[in-house]
C-alpha cells in the first residue's frame, strides 16, 4: 500500500508555480500525489510528467463530471459530453504515466434529483460506463468509481450499490473507489463495506468525518486498516480534502469553515497519522 496527497487541498489545476509544493508533499514523506484533471486540455502533461518524475512522486488521477455532462442523463449531447470528458482524462492519465483515474464518473457533483435513481438511469450507466471501461482498457488505466453521500449524489450512495453495477457491467478495468468521509455518512459499518466489497476496492480516499485531518474525529480507523489488511488491498490510500480557497470547490463541497490550521499541517499530520496506524513504508 502506498500513501498520496491529493492536490484538491491546494488547487484544481497542476502548474509550473506548484514545483515548490510538490517537493514539500514529497518531503513530508508522500509516496505520490492525486492529480485533479477537471480541464484534461489545459494541463501541460509533458512538463507535469517530467516534473513529477524529478520529484520522484508517483501519481494518481481524480475527475469529475462537468456540469453540462452526465453519463446517466436523459440527453444524448449530456451523455456523449461525459464520455469525451472521461476520454480526455484517461488520455491524460496514460500520458502522465498515471494507472488510475477515480472520482464520481457517472454524474456532476451536487446533481440532485429530488427523487430516487430510476431503472433507465441504471441502464445508462451500465451503456456508459461498459463504454468507459472499454476506452480505460485500450489505455491501460483503470477506473474506480466512487459513491457519494447522498447530500452530493442521489445515484450512488453505497459501496454495495456501486458493487452490482460494476457486477453488471463485467469490466477488470472498473472498481469501487471507497472514502472515509462518504462512507462514515453512509455506510452502517465500514470495516464490514471492504470485507463485502473486498476485491473490488480498487482506491480509497481518507479524511476525518467532517473532512477534517485523520485521526481527530469518529473514523473507525482500525477497523478499515484491519478490513484493509485481511482482503489484500494493495492499491492506493489517498488523504483528501479541499482547498476553502478554491470557490467551485469550496461550493461543491460545503467547505464553509476550516478544518485544519493550515494545508501544511492537515498534510504533515495526515501522513504522521496514517503511518502511526499501518507499516507502511516511506520510499527513500
Amino acid at each position: 500500500m502506498k500513501l498520496g496527497m491529493n492536490l484538491l487541498l491546494w488547487t484544481t489545476h497542476l502548474e509550473p508555480r506548484h514545483s515548490e509544493l510538490l517537493r514539500d508533499i514529497r518531503s513530508w514523506g508522500y509516496e505520490g500525489v492525486e492529480v485533479p484533471l477537471f480541464a484534461p486540455a489545459a494541463l501541460d502533461v509533458a512538463w507535469a510528467a517530467g516534473e513529477l518524475k524529478q520529484c520522484g512522486l508517483e501519481l494518481t488521477t481524480v475527475t469529475s463530471l462537468p456540469q453540462n455532462a452526465n453519463l446517466i442523463g436523459e440527453s444524448e449531447h449530456e451523455q456523449h459530453a461525459a464520455i469525451e470528458h472521461l476520454r480526455a482524462c484517461i488520455q491524460a492519465a496514460r500520458q502522465l504515466g498515471a494507472s488510475l483515474l477515480c472520482g464520481p464518473v457517472y454524474a456532476p457533483v451536487g446533481r440532485l434529483a429530488g427523487r430516487p435513481r430510476t431503472a433507465e438511469e441504471w441502464r445508462r450507466a451500465v451503456n456508459n460506463l461498459g463504454e468507459l471501461a472499454r476506452i480505460a482498457a485500450d489505455h491501460g488505466v483503470r477506473v474506480a468509481i466512487e459513491p457519494l453521500n447522498r447530500f452530493e449524489t442521489y445515484f450512488l450512495n453505497t459501496a454495495a450499490d456501486t458493487c452490482q453495477l460494476i457486477g453488471e457491467i463485467g469490466s477488470d478495468s472498473l472498481g469501487v473507489q471507497l472514502d472515509t468521509f462518504h462512507a462514515n455518512i453512509e455506510e452502517k459499518n465500514l470495516a464490514a463495506t471492504i470485507r463485502r466489497c473486498g476485491p473490488r476496492v480498487m482506491h480509497v480516499h481518507v479524511s476525518e468525518n467532517d473532512r477534517g485531518i485523520p485521526g481527530t474525529g469518529h473514523v473507525d480507523w482500525d477497523g478499515m486498516f484491519a478490513a484493509l489488511q485481511e482482503t489484500g488491498y494493495d492499491g492506493w490510500m489517498v488523504v483528501e480534502s479541499f482547498a476553502q480557497t478554491i470557490p467551485q470547490i469550496a461550493a461543491a463541497t460545503a467547505m464553509w469553515r476550516p478544518v485544519a490550521p493550515s494545508a501544511e499541517v492537515y498534510a504533515r499530520e495526515a501522513i504522521q497519522f496514517l503511518r502511526s496506524k499501518t507499516a507502511i513504508g516511506a520510499r527513500a
